[in-house]
């Protein structure tokens, strides 16, 4: 569908967290012209119409999204890649169909399958919980959020235009990822899926590794001494609080950007040997030096 994104219809095909919250936004915002919402159980069409987050919902994928203008996948990673494979032949010629997945190489891959007549585009919008369900939707979730869009080669520029106009209409911040310098001559695949999952790995997909790691470290030292968990404090809270994130949902997101993730852990754990050698050895200027150049580049970067 060609033309204003607040005419169009937008069907959501998964209600969980990021799901729910997308409908509520584009319900509550008047972002579109209607809510169409598709899930596996009918109790959560019910709570979602319950909610007012959907004007109307169905179990069935090819019902839902039979009047489509715009199809948002918002399911786990794996399980966008099953429906990419399928939802082909039911979609109309021109529908725009947009993932929220938090890797993109993969996706991007299976869009390239789709029919000549649809329009793939990669999306991932740069927040979320620990929580999960359609019971903890927010309709302001994703507000002032960044919500990253990856064109394929094929993407035509109206699509990426809708993306646009959808991301804002729920408040966020678009944010388009173009190949990075060099990777444009790639030839096949997507270089700015590429990109995508490379800098995803480390300031996102490494954050919940080493806050799954470090709670393992201090129940190390719990087992010993009980005393550990009650002198927990805001700083052992704030740095462990992505360990508390759904396992499933994070095993699927590791699955698909493997390599990247295990880049990222590398260099991480380079950067804990340095800091353990400096302190076996009693360095405590290079040592300073080493978490004063943290400290300075997280303020300057997060300011």
């Amino acid at each position: 569908m060609e033309g204003d994104f607040r005419s169009a219809r937008v069907a959501v095909v998964g209600l969980g967290l990021m799901g729910g919250s997308l409908c509520a936004a584009l319900r509550t915002r008047n972002a579109c012209r209607e809510v169409i919402g598709v899930a596996r159980r009918p109790a959560t069409l019910q709570m979602a119409r319950d909610l007012r987050f959907i004007d109307r919902g169905t179990v069935d994928v090819q019902e839902g999204l039979r009047d489509a203008d715009v199809v948002v996948l918002a399911t786990p990673v794996r399980d966008i890649l099953a429906k990419l494979a399928t939802i082909g032949p039911l979609l109309a010629p021109g529908t725009l169909v947009l993932d929220i997945g938090s890797t993109k190489r993969a996706i991007c891959r299976a869009m390239e399958n789709l029919p000549a007549g649809i329009q793939p585009l990669g999306g991932h919008p740069m927040c979320g919980r620990e929580t999960s369900g359609l019971a903890m939707a927010d309709p302001t979730l994703y507000r002032d959020r960044v919500f990253v869009l990856v064109p394929l080669p094929r993407t035509a520029p109206w699509a990426l235009a809708m993306g646009c106009s959808l991301a804002r209409g729920i408040g966020a911040r678009p944010l388009v990822i173009d190949a990075a310098d060099g990777e444009a001559s790639v030839a096949e695949g997507c270089p700015a899926a590429a990109r995508h999952d490379r800098l995803v790995a480390a300031i996102s997909h490494l954050p919940y590794m080493l806050a799954a790691a470090l709670v393992e470290a201090a129940a190390a030292t719990a087992e010993e001494d009980p005393l550990a968990w009650e002198l927990a404090a805001g700083g052992f809270r704030d740095t462990s609080r992505v360990a508390a994130s759904d396992p499933t949902m994070m095993l699927d997101i590791l699955a698909t950007n493997r390599d990247e993730a295990l880049r990222a852990l590398r260099h991480a754990q380079g950067q804990l040997e340095r800091l353990a050698r400096l302190l076996e050895e009693g360095d405590l200027k290079a040592l300073r030096r080493a978490i004063e150049a943290a400290r300075n580049r997280r303020m300057e970067v997060l300011s």
